[in-house]
């Protein structure tokens, strides 16, 4: 029943996360200790490409589910 949606919950939350934290490193948005922090532009788009994939992931997993 269950299948798939906890793989696409990470998935969108390391997606929205990675988004941030790219923000953040570019310095787009301020007030935190990671604003314009290269280390930040770089990690964030890589967590969002990880999350895309475990959206994916999760999406093949509940069509497969379905059958």
């Amino acid at each position: 029943m269950l299948t798939g949606w906890l793989t696409m919950s990470l998935g969108v939350f390391a997606v929205v996360l990675g988004t941030l934290w790219t923000l953040q490193g570019l310095g787009e948005i301020g007030g935190s200790v990671m604003s314009g922090v290269t280390a930040w532009a770089i990690a964030g788009p890589v967590v969002g490409v990880a999350g895309m994939v475990l959206v994916v992931v999760g999406a093949r997993l509940r069509a497969r589910a379905k059958r």
